[in-house]
């Protein structure tokens, strides 16, 4: 079975037909459980999210704030596995046909096999990986099995990246490119920024022949600054906000609703673009 990266280039261009960004959902398998995370995901697809990131946890993370990292915590204390990241993509994916991508740092997918990472993430119905430690000249192999698959591959890119760094990294993914809106990890923020701004643009300009659209995550947190970061960017990613509101729920049925309830609150947010 092939991957699932031309669901996720239509869904963006669907988007951009529309006027507006997409709005991007990341949670993290295994959160509260196995069954509460796949619950989580589908609530954010039913409350309008265009495409979801699942988060595969990881002991040692680099680009995650306190509030993802606490319930990475509780994942891997509950025993998930890669097989557990791999069955919620199968079952969001077939409950509801859209996008969903795994995000994960490298050494995972080091350890288990590159060609059996992929494998079983297009026979899962995977859009592709977001790959934020893995550098793009050291990529070959794993875009090489990506392709093969029809999985996506998306780099992320920072406000210190230089522009020849972003014409390399444009010219070597696809899907679209993970635009940090600025220096630190993950986590809600104040306001969002002219940094972010000024990436995206840089990239898009370095990245013209390539036409990836660029996406924006990192402190967005409500439907304010989605329409705010919708006014610039091509997609909106949000992923502290969800998990907070199901770290803050009396249960996990709270937990879940609080999911689809923001998820429609930031959806109306990219349709109204500051």
């Amino acid at each position: 079975m092939s991957g699932n990266i031309q669901l996720l280039s239509d869904t963006l261009a669907a988007a951009r037909a529309e006027g507006r960004a997409a709005l991007i959902a990341y949670l993290p398998a295994g959160f509260p459980t196995v069954d509460g995370g796949i619950e989580a995901i589908k609530a954010a697809f039913d409350g309008g999210a265009d495409v979801v990131e699942v988060g595969l946890p990881h002991s040692d993370p680099v680009l995650d704030g306190p509030v993802i990292q606490t319930a990475d915590d509780i994942a891997l204390r509950g025993g998930v596995k890669i097989a557990d990241v791999m069955r919620t993509v199968r079952e969001t994916y077939e409950a509801t046909g859209k996008p969903v991508l795994v995000m994960t740092y490298w050494n995972p997918i080091d350890r288990y096999g590159v060609e059996r990472f992929t494998a079983e993430l297009a026979e899962a119905g995977g859009a592709g990986c977001i790959l934020p430690d893995l550098p793009v000249q050291e990529s070959a192999l794993w875009r090489e099995h990506a392709e093969k698959h029809a999985l996506a591959t998306v780099f992320v890119v920072a406000p210190s990246s230089k522009d020849a760094r972003l014409a390399e990294i444009t010219s070597a993914g696809s899907g679209f490119v993970y635009a940090a809106s600025l220096m630190g990890v993950t986590g809600t923020r104040e306001s969002v920024g002219a940094q972010a701004q000024d990436l995206v643009e840089r990239t898009r300009v370095a990245g013209a022949g390539a036409d990836l659209p660029v996406c924006v995550g990192l402190g967005v947190s409500n439907a304010t600054q989605a329409a705010e970061v919708a006014g610039f960017a091509d997609g909106v990613i949000v992923g502290s906000a969800f998990v907070k509101r199901m770290l803050d729920a009396p249960d996990d049925k709270a937990g879940v609703e609080g999911v689809r309830v923001l998820a429609g609150e930031l959806a109306k947010g990219v349709r109204r673009q500051a």
